[in-house]
């Protein structure tokens, strides 16, 4: 119980801290302001996100560059549902066509957009697409055993080979303006306080959710398989195990993870395009990791909020300086706290090394 502590800890105080931000706005408190309201229901969708790449860097050992892409196909699937709500109140008028497309001359709808005029489906697509592309991605790489650096090298040219895809126009996707201008969502006014606070409420909820699925996962048999897998995977498959069938369930429910992270980004933030997919913010994700703590979890969400509120003041007091300080950062703890935040409150007593201790509860 103890060794689960700071996940608990963190159960409590997302939703506590999501709670009192969306009463207090509802109050008219002039210190939670609406925006505040937003920036806070972002944080947690990129704490999704975050802890999406610890599932399988933390516990699978896979250094994923690319996890941004199934973040962003999240996004686009919810931001084409949000394009279908506008409607006859868009610029041009048009109820079948989002504004873009008449703006580009488009005649009809192309057939991968049907469907995106009803919420569950698109729901549904925020999780099917990311988990689908990973799946196919991750058997190809998986059982040819791509792994390390070339893994992450891959993964990396995944989501590269996305963003140029997803910046022309021809693809239907608003090229590289994107999909903007929501109106509503399931009728209820996006700009509106209480919706605002609905969504900040629903992204904590799910957030604490996808916490316990992963804490599930990795206090199962799975999970001791698949951390065996991590610090020794030959010998892992010599015990009879097949380690690409472990890395490619973790592979494929962190990409279902990351997408609805992505799909609760989107009306929260407004405006969903191709820079989403930019490898650097999947680099930035695997640096919130390596803040928080590796293999943690909650190490993951402390690491996504508190990089972010950093990046938020410093882009706002010093924008030239972001860059740098994000690169000092990532050195600072690569030196010196190479166990992240988290580590710093770790035990480190009665704990045998992960490779012989996760080989001897696979085996009994």
């Amino acid at each position: 119980m103890t060794r689960d502590r700071p996940t608990w800890i963190t159960l409590v105080l997302v939703l506590a801290i999501a709670a009192l931000l969306g009463v207090a706005n509802l109050a008219g408190n002039p210190y939670v302001p609406t925006y505040i309201v937003s920036l806070a229901g972002k944080y947690l969708t990129y704490a999704m996100l975050a802890l999406a790449v610890d599932l399988v860097w933390g516990f699978a050992g896979i250094l994923s560059l690319g996890h941004a892409a199934f973040f962003a196909l999240g996004g686009y699937a919810m931001g084409m549902y949000l394009m279908r709500e506008i409607g006859p109140r868009g610029v041009y008028a048009n109820p079948l066509l989002p504004d873009f497309m008449v703006f580009l001359n488009w005649k009809t709808l192309p057939w991968y957009w049907h469907g995106f005029g009803f919420f569950p489906f698109a729901v549904l697509m925020a999780m099917l697409v990311p988990g689908l592309l990973a799946l196919v991605f991750g058997w190809l790489a998986f059982r040819s055993r791509v792994s390390g650096v070339y893994l992450s090298i891959i993964t990396q040219a995944l989501t590269f080979a996305l963003l140029l895809a997803f910046f022309r126009n021809d693809m239907g996707f608003g090229g590289n303006n994107g999909l903007t201008d929501f109106k509503d969502i399931l009728g209820a006014d996006l700009h509106a306080d209480t919706t605002r606070v609905a969504l900040l409420w629903i992204t904590a909820i799910l957030l604490c959710a996808q916490l316990l699925v992963c804490r599930f996962l990795v206090r199962s048999r799975y999970g001791k398989v698949l951390i065996a897998v991590r610090d020794t995977e030959s010998r892992t498959r010599f015990l009879g195990y097949r380690p690409e069938t472990y890395k490619l369930v973790a592979w494929t429910i962190s990409a279902i993870m990351a997408g609805i992270g992505g799909a609760l980004y989107v009306p929260q933030v407004g405006i969903i395009n191709p820079s989403e997919f930019a490898p650097a913010n999947s680099i930035e994700a695997v640096i919130w990791v390596a803040v928080g703590g590796r293999a943690t979890m909650a190490g993951a969400v402390l690491g996504a909020v508190l990089v972010n509120l950093g990046k938020t003041w410093l882009t706002g007091a010093l924008p030239e300086v972001w860059l740098f300080a994000l690169g000092a950062l990532f050195i600072v703890v690569t030196l010196f706290l190479p166990r992240g935040i988290m580590g710093l409150f770790a035990r480190r007593r009665g704990k045998p090394a992960a490779a012989v201790s996760a080989a001897k509860e696979i085996t009994g």
